[in-house]
């Protein structure tokens, strides 16, 4: 898992592992996912898909409340990196190693590997986004304190 600003991407690190020569395909689809999240109007987007390339890589543009931690989930993916960035309001992200939790069944057509045990929590701001990688069970749309509205963009990349 990685958590940071969106406006950092250009600094640091993030440059020279996004823009390697002979960068790998994976490599290739971190640039053109951050490129999207950095140059797209997401403040005026509409919910829904956004195709970049295809379903190798694409966005998922929501907006919802968040809920009390009661009320949520550990979820994981094995064909997908999700790169989830808040646009506007804030929720709290779980995060857990697959290797803590215990796993319910797969549902290869969605995806989705539901999970169960406990994990971290981290605030996500305006601004903020996490990186999680098929090792990476997460927990979206907690409320920070009370519930509310939150407008967020969840880029998945094939892996």
């Amino acid at each position: 898992m990685i958590i940071d600003q969106l406006h950092n991407v250009q600094s640091g690190f993030y440059p020279t592992l996004l823009s390697a020569t002979d960068a790998s395909r994976l490599t290739q689809r971190f640039a053109k996912a951050f490129h999207f999240l950095q140059t797209a109007d997401l403040e005026n987007a509409a919910p829904g898909r956004v195709d970049i390339e295809g379903d190798q890589i694409f966005a998922l543009v929501q907006e919802y409340n968040t809920k009390p931690l009661e009320q949520g989930f550990w979820e994981a993916h094995r064909k997908y990196i999700d790169i989830q960035y808040v646009v506007s309001g804030e929720e709290y992200m779980g995060y857990a190693n697959l290797a803590q939790l215990d796993a319910g069944e797969y549902d290869a057509a969605k995806d989705f590997l539901p999970l169960h045990g406990d994990g971290s929590f981290v605030r996500l701001p305006a601004g903020m986004f996490t990186l999680f990688m098929p090792e990476d069970a997460h927990m979206p749309g907690m409320a920070v304190d009370q519930p509310q509205s939150v407008k967020k963009v969840v880029v998945k990349i094939a892996v």
